[in-house]
């Protein structure tokens, strides 16, 4: 059984509400509701604008054409429909006014919630989580991907049937000899939603395998890892192309990279790495979809060098940030993320000709910054990423058989040779070594 998803498309006028199902005929007109909880985070960094912004950013990411926008202060949450009475009236009129189809309410809704304000304005509401497993049900391409998406979409789903499916309290006949109530339609959807949920992780599983397979192949390749994370629309697609040269996905769009990307680029010194573009974080990020994108998730672990790619012209920066590093150090409570990330992690500072240049930025800040788009500080940048990599280097000292050609081979293969000095039957080299390409080479 499918949710009732947004793929843009206008919602048919015969029967609005709830249930009216979208078509392709023309955009959906959408409100954007944010409730602002400023009574109950006062110190908080994000502010109201901008994080209104965002929704609506979000909202145009699958094509809908907000019409209406609102932020509405809470000093108490009402468990029946988290607003208050005066702010459900005149957001109706507001809504039925500006004939939205659609509301978008910027927020976590229980499915009380949620059933209870559709009532109220007669039209389809969904609230931050449902918005982002649409957005990711849309642009999920890989099949992994999509594994990932409809794994979150259906734990989402299942506690929301009650509200979804007004068919579903009808009940089924009993079985066997003795009869009895049967079970009621919600709890035989229930059941195919688990089994559904249960075959997914399965199959997910495999990925984590063959993914980990993937990884111990790529350590028999001498390129370390350079995995870029940031929050979404920060620039990491731009960047990933500017350094690579690859023509990933890059828009002015939220969440316009999904599955994971791999590309060779070469250092100044000509050393050879494997960049990693990943999905972009968000502030409260769905629990569901972390749990479903932890396989994807594995590569920022495994990688030896972390760029956070931050778009530092955003008002809301700082806020960004944090957010970004909350959901790393979410990833070290279930062993996903060693604790230790942080040393491995350089924060880039993009979008620098938006505030005056390289130069400037850097000057206020201290800190390493580019213009992925100018491409402006992209040679610095490759620059100290060689030298953080250089620095995590062991110089080791061998002295090898001359008939030992293989091993040879791979020191020169997977380290840097600074001295080699040879006679008849032995050759002594002095070489730089990752520290796991050295436990490697003296284990084997």
């Amino acid at each position: 059984m499918n949710s009732p998803q947004l793929n843009g498309g206008e919602s048919q006028a015969a029967k609005p509400g709830p249930q009216s199902g979208p078509t392709r005929a023309a955009p959906t007109r959408a409100a954007v509701i944010l409730p602002w909880e400023r009574l109950e985070r006062p110190d908080a960094a994000r502010a109201s604008e901008a994080r209104l912004a965002e929704a609506v950013g979000l909202a145009a990411a699958i094509g809908l054409v907000v019409v209406h926008t609102a932020i509405l202060p809470l000093r108490a949450k009402r468990s029946a429909s988290l607003l208050g009475t005066g702010q459900i009236e005149a957001q109706g009129q507001e809504i039925a006014a500006r004939g939205v189809t659609v509301a978008i309410v910027d927020s976590q809704l229980s499915p009380v919630q949620q059933r209870n304000l559709e009532k109220a304005w007669a039209c389809k509401v969904i609230d931050r989580t449902g918005l982002i497993l649409d957005i990711f049900g849309e642009r999920a391409t890989t099949s992994e991907g999509a594994l990932q998406v409809e794994l979150a979409h259906l734990s989402y789903q299942r506690s929301r049937l009650v509200r979804s499916w007004t068919h579903l309290e009808r009940q089924r006949g009993g079985f066997g000899f003795l009869g009895g109530p049967g079970e009621t339609q919600i709890e035989a959807d229930r059941r195919l939603i688990d089994d559904r949920m249960v075959r997914l992780k399965r199959e997910l599983e495999q990925v984590r395998r063959t993914r980990g397979l993937h990884r111990n192949a790529r350590k028999r390749i001498p390129f370390p890892t350079v995995a870029l994370v940031g929050y979404t629309n920060a620039g990491k697609s731009t960047l990933f192309n500017a350094l690579t040269g690859a023509e990933v996905m890059a828009k002015d769009l939220l969440f316009a990279t999904l599955d994971p990307t791999m590309r060779g680029i070469s250092l100044p010194s000509g050393r050879r790495a494997i960049l990693s573009d990943t999905v972009g974080f968000i502030s409260e990020l769905p629990t569901e979809l972390v749990a479903a994108f932890r396989a994807t998730l594995e590569e920022v672990s495994e990688a030896d060098i972390i760029l956070h790619v931050r778009d530092i012209s955003h008002p809301d920066t700082d806020a960004q940030r944090a957010d970004v590093e909350a959901v790393l150090q979410g990833l070290v409570s279930d062993g996903t993320l060693d604790a230790n990330w942080r040393d491995r992690m350089i924060e880039v500072l993009n979008k620098a000709d938006l505030l005056g240049g390289v130069a400037e930025v850097q000057a206020k800040t201290g800190m390493i910054a580019v213009s992925a788009i100018t491409g402006e500080g992209l040679l610095d940048l490759a620059q100290l990423v060689d030298a953080r990599i250089a620095a995590g280097m062991v110089l080791c000292e061998y002295r090898l058989p001359v008939s030992d050609g293989a091993k040879l081979a791979w020191l020169y293969q997977h380290g840097e040779v600074v001295a080699r000095e040879d006679n008849e039957e032995l050759i002594s080299l002095s070489v730089r070594l990752l520290p796991a390409d050295q436990a490697r080479f003296e284990q084997g």
